[in-house]
């Protein structure tokens, strides 16, 4: 660009080009040779193309600053890990699909306040995390334009005098936009607060998901076997599996969500421009960027192996009566105002709760002394499996509604392995 713009000569920009071709090949060997009196990466980088190309070396740092040139790098970097976390957003989702496409018939206990509260389909509990998994994407790709706007140009924070052609470098390294102010471009790091809202979305949602895991792993609800690779034993107790890598997960939330409160923190009180406080912005995102690519990859490792108990599922069904609910909307259809099925149906809870049974269990005579209007039709609603698949609003869990969801996402799914 400085070639193009006739700050230095054409000659002079190729012989840099040429230079820094040459630092970078040490640097990937491992030869470059890093001196600390050379302060940092710019200076060990400058002094070094210097000593390959002689004096022109030290053209290199015309029009800009260490401001600039962190600004833009650290931005190249976290749009590559923006990036990366949206592929194994994919790969987890495309795992979730899949399971869900195989249960679609299993029932288990859908809870409201972790208490049994209506049946609802395995492919559909899945298929939740599969739409938050996918905003998670869609939130990234929104990020990703606020990410890749280029500061160069900026310099240390009030421009330059050179004439420079910020655009075409912005659209050499793949940016969208420049900033159009060059304190803004220099000073803020709401970029970096951005991933790491991002992250935290992202660890969030695993970790709902990993304390399910946890929760269904134990006998208690017996819902799925854990992976032996995913879980460890006990040093004492043989009889043990412990959901080890669900619970590191669920802990290393706290790590991300630590490091977007800290990057607020640092922010909050610096005045324009540049500020070496900034520095700090690094340290959290690298660690987050670790933690939520492992944390992804690890997930759909997890979810592929994971082995669901659906009998004990649809045993669980039975222990909450879940099919309440189907007796009220049952009385409703018979003429009965709801508040007064809702009455009708606590009367048969407690009637079948004192006797240790189900609902479904009450033979017809017994309903009958709680309300006459009660048929033999009324075993068949109150079927768990009739349950959901009744329920076939848009978003419900009846099978037509989840074979739509399985549709809507295989088609996005698609689309993003062909735009890879």
């Amino acid at each position: 660009m400085l070639g193009r713009q006739g700050v230095i000569s054409p000659a002079e920009a190729d012989t840099l080009v040429r230079g820094l071709d040459d630092v970078r090949a040490e640097i990937e060997a491992g030869s470059f040779v890093w001196k600390p009196e050379l302060e940092d990466v710019h200076m060990n980088i400058e002094a070094r193309l210097t000593e390959l190309v002689g004096e022109v070396g030290k053209k290199l740092h015309t029009g800009r600053s260490r401001n600039d040139q962190v600004g833009l790098t650290f931005r190249l970097f976290v749009a590559d890990c923006l990036d990366l976390w949206q592929a194994r957003l994919v790969e987890l989702c495309t795992v979730l699909t899949h399971r869900a496409k195989q249960h679609r018939d299993a029932i288990l206990p859908g809870c409201t306040h972790l208490q049994p509260a209506q049946p609802v389909s395995l492919a559909h509990h899945l298929l939740a995390y599969a739409w938050m998994f996918r905003r998670d994407h869609q939130r990234i790709g929104s990020s990703l334009e606020r990410v890749r706007v280029s500061p160069l140009g900026a310099a240390a924070l009030a421009g330059t005098t050179y004439p420079l052609d910020p655009p075409s470098v912005a659209a050499e390294v793949g940016f969208g936009a420049v900033y159009p102010n060059s304190l803004d471009a220099v000073s803020d790091r709401d970029f970096v607060l951005e991933a790491l809202f991002d992250a935290s979305c992202i660890m969030m949602h695993l970790s709902r998901l990993c304390e399910e895991i946890i929760l269904w792993a134990n006998p208690a609800f017996g819902f799925v076997r854990l992976p032996d690779s995913y879980a460890t034993g006990s040093s004492i107790m043989p009889q043990k599996k412990n959901p080890d890598v669900a619970e590191l997960m669920r802990g290393k939330t706290g790590r991300v969500y630590g490091s977007l409160t800290a990057l607020l923190t640092m922010m909050k009180g610096l005045p324009l421009a540049y500020n070496r406080d900034m520095q700090e912005d690094k340290e959290g995102f690298l660690d987050t960027h670790a933690t939520v690519e492992a944390s992804l990859r690890l997930m759909a490792g997890m979810l592929e192996e994971l082995g669901f108990n659906t009998n004990r599922m649809r045993e669980a069904c039975k222990a909450g009566f879940l099919n309440a609910t189907e007796l009220a909307d049952y009385l409703v259809g018979k003429g009965l105002p709801f508040r007064t099925a809702h009455h009708v149906t606590g009367q048969a809870v407690a009637l079948a709760e004192s006797q240790g049974k189900g609902l479904e269990d009450l033979d017809l005579p017994t309903l009958q002394t709680l309300e006459p209007r009660i048929e033999a039709d009324v075993h068949a609603v109150l079927d768990y499996a009739a349950a959901v698949q009744r329920r076939e609003t848009l978003g419900g869990t009846g099978p037509l509604s989840v074979a739509r969801q399985i549709d809507e996402l295989g088609h996005w799914l698609a689309g993003q392995q062909e735009s890879v």
